[in-house]
């Protein structure tokens, strides 16, 4: 019999299988098509302190295998989030949940972080410091080792709940990142989130995004997450939630055996809203295929080969 649990600083989950922040809404969006409570937890929308209507339109642009989006990180506020939509989540999923927390200052994320570190559904603190989609925060907090270790030592000093910052991949060298956090004392890693990019538009001879330049996700990221992951396992003793490209059950085998403890599905989601149950489900098998009894035992397998 096979075991697809695994354990996230001490948060057992039933399965490795999370939804990426921003691409599953606030979860219960997905109630209609599935039973969301076999998900191993989710990564809800990523929440500032105060309301956001995003980036102007248009905000999404299709790429080869892939899409670059420039949403801005539209939300409703933390209190709302903490007032409106944890509540109406949780009539649908009934286990831990992964806050995503993005803001524009420090203050501001160790604001949100202690609101939603009372939330007794939350289980981990996800602090996004690598959107490439906003100005004045987000990854320009995730780019230097001394700026994410900042933000890292004043949410933990604020907080009790497990914290994992999440990484940018658009730096020369993400381990410096990762060590840096690490140091100041996250409790884990998330990466890697999109890869800056762009379209123009023949037709207009101008960019395809308002906004520009966007975050670039989908299959196409794959093999760069899984380089990332790989690097950065080696450099930390800190758990990984690995993203990037993953659309199937071998995807999440592949990401786990390159150093995650539990993966993240992003890009998918908009593709096949039923990705994450069909991964689920498909994970026992895949197992058997490739004699792998206990998930939790193969993070990291690629680095000595077991």
């Amino acid at each position: 019999m096979t075991d697809t649990s695994v354990t996230l600083s001490g948060i057992k989950l039933d399965n490795p299988v999370i939804p990426a922040s921003g691409t599953f809404g606030f979860g219960y969006e997905f109630a209609d098509y599935y039973d969301i409570n076999i998900l191993g937890s989710i990564s809800f929308k990523g929440t500032t302190k105060e309301p956001r209507f995003g980036n102007p339109t248009p905000r999404i642009a299709e790429i080869p295998s892939g899409l670059i989006n420039s949403v801005g990180l539209q939300n409703p506020g933390v209190e709302k989030v903490i007032s409106s939509e944890i509540p109406r989540l949780s009539k649908y999923f009934k286990k831990p949940l992964i806050a995503n927390i993005s803001g524009f200052s420090v203050d501001e994320y160790v604001c949100c972080a202690k609101m939603l570190d009372k939330v007794n559904q939350v289980g981990i603190l996800e602090i996004n410091i690598s959107c490439p989609n906003v100005h004045g925060g987000g990854m320009s907090f995730g780019t230097c080792p001394e700026s994410a270790a900042e933000v890292t030592r004043a949410v933990k000093s604020a907080v009790s709940k497990p914290v994992y910052i999440k990484l940018s991949p658009n730096v020369t060298d993400i381990t410096k990142i990762a060590r840096a956090v690490q140091d100041a004392g996250a409790d884990g890693i998330s990466m890697i989130n999109t890869l800056l990019g762009m379209r123009i538009d023949l037709k207009t001879k101008k960019p395809v995004i308002a906004n520009t330049k966007g975050g670039m996700s989908g299959p196409c990221l794959l093999p760069l997450a899984l380089r990332m992951v790989y690097e950065v396992y080696e450099a930390v003793d800190i758990p990984i939630i690995g993203m990037g490209g993953i659309s199937c059950a071998k995807d999440v085998i592949e990401m786990m055996l390159a150093g995650a403890s539990a993966v993240q599905i992003g890009a998918a989601n908009l593709v096949n809203p039923y990705v994450c149950r069909d991964i689920i489900e498909n994970l026992p098998d895949v197992m058997r295929q490739y004699g792998i009894q206990n998930l939790s035992q193969i993070t990291g397998g690629a680095h000595n080969g077991k």
